[in-house]
C-alpha cells in the first residue's frame, strides 16, 4: 500500500509540474511539419518557440509528420492547429479531390499565410547519366513518401512530360532523407525533393558525391498552370552545382481549421510576421516570406483571425 500511496503522490507532483497556471487559460498548439531532414520542421520549430515565448497562456508541440496531406488531414480531424502544405495540396483538399487523397472537399481548411515556395528539386548520382527528364525512364528514382505534396507533385509533373512512373525501372516512396541514402549506396540514381532551397538532404547528398540538378522545362509548368510556375534553382545552391537549373516552384501554405478561434489565429499570424528573422536564422528559405503577399492568391478562405492582421497592417 505505501508503495501504491509513492506512486499516487508522484502522479500528483508530476501533473501539478505540467499544470497551467490558470488551466482556463491554457491553449495548445501543434505545430504539424515535415520529416526531420526537410524545410517545413525546422520552420516548424522556431515557430512554435515564437509561440510558446510570446502568446500568453499557450503551451506549444512540434510534430514530424509526412508533411502537405498529412498535415492537412490532421488539422481537418482537430489534431492540429497550424501546419505547412504546399499550394497543390491544398486546392486539392478544398476541391475533394480523391486521387490526391481527398474523397470529400475539407470544408474547415483556412489560411494563415502563405509562405515561402517549394522547388521541386530533381537530384540525381553523376555515375547514373540523368540529365533531363526525359533520361530518367529505365532508371530507379525516389518520388517521395506516398500521397504526400511531394509525390503529388512527380505525379503532376509526370503527366505533363507524357510520363508515368512506368516509364521508371524501379519507383521508391520514400523520405528525404531515407532518399539520399539509398543514392550513396547506389541503390538508387536519383530522388525527387519538393521542398525549399538548400534542403539539408540534397546538401547531404552533394557533399558526398558528384550530383546533377536536373533541369524540368518552363513548358511544363504552363501546361499544368497555377499554383505551378517556371523558376530556377540559383548556381551554387548545391556542391558541385555550377549553373542556374530550370525547374517548377509551388506555395507554400500556413493552414489551419475554422475550428481555431479567431484570437488564436489572429495571434499565430501576428507573431509569425513580428519575429521573421527568427524563422530566417532557422533555415534560408523564411527569407521569401512577404507580408505583401501573404494573403493573395490562396485556393482557400483566410482564416477570420489572419483577415484581422493583414487589415490591422494595411495588407488587405
Amino acid at each position: 500500500m505505501k508503495h501504491f500511496a509513492r506512486l499516487a503522490a508522484s502522479a500528483v507532483v508530476a501533473g501539478l509540474a505540467f499544470a497551467p497556471a490558470t488551466a482556463s487559460a491554457q491553449q495548445f498548439i501543434n505545430v504539424l511539419t515535415g520529416g526531420t531532414s526537410g524545410v517545413y520542421y525546422p520552420l516548424g520549430v522556431a515557430l512554435a518557440k515564437i509561440y510558446g515565448d510570446n502568446i500568453e497562456g499557450v503551451k506549444t508541440q512540434v510534430q514530424s509528420t509526412k508533411a502537405s496531406v498529412e498535415n492537412i488531414k490532421l488539422i481537418a480531424q482537430g489534431r492540429g492547429e497550424i501546419g505547412f502544405a504546399l499550394g497543390d495540396s491544398v486546392k486539392a483538399a478544398a476541391e475533394g479531390n480523391e486521387e490526391a487523397g481527398f474523397p470529400q472537399k475539407v470544408e474547415k481548411l483556412r489560411a494563415i499565410a502563405a509562405i515561402y515556395p517549394n522547388y521541386v528539386q530533381i537530384v540525381a548520382s553523376k555515375d547514373s547519366g540523368v540529365t533531363d527528364l526525359q533520361s530518367l525512364k529505365g532508371k530507379a528514382l525516389s518520388v517521395g513518401a506516398p500521397a504526400s505534396g511531394t509525390e503529388l507533385n512527380a505525379r503532376a509533373i509526370f503527366q505533363a512530360a507524357g510520363m508515368s512512373y512506368e516509364d521508371l525501372g524501379k519507383t521508391e516512396y520514400l523520405p528525404f532523407a531515407e532518399s539520399v541514402e539509398l543514392i550513396k549506396n547506389r541503390q538508387l540514381d536519383a530522388t525527387l525533393q519538393s521542398a525549399g532551397l538548400g534542403v539539408a538532404s540534397i546538401r547531404d547528398l552533394a557533399a558526398s558525391l558528384p550530383i546533377t540538378v536536373v533541369s524540368v522545362p518552363a513548358e511544363i509548368a504552363e501546361k499544368l498552370g497555377a499554383p505551378f510556375q517556371a523558376t530556377e534553382i540559383p548556381a551554387g545552391t548545391y556542391d558541385g552545382q555550377d549553373k542556374a537549373v530550370p525547374t517548377l516552384a509551388i506555395t507554400n501554405i500556413l493552414v489551419t481549421s475554422s475550428d481555431v478561434s479567431d484570437e488564436l489565429a489572429y495571434q499565430m499570424t501576428k507573431q509569425l510576421f513580428e519575429h521573421l528573422p527568427d524563422l530566417v536564422a532557422a533555415h534560408n528559405a523564411a527569407k521569401a516570406i512577404d507580408p505583401k503577399t501573404a494573403a493573395k492568391n490562396l485556393p482557400v478562405p483566410l482564416h477570420p483571425g489572419a483577415e484581422r492582421y493583414y487589415k490591422e497592417a494595411g495588407l488587405l
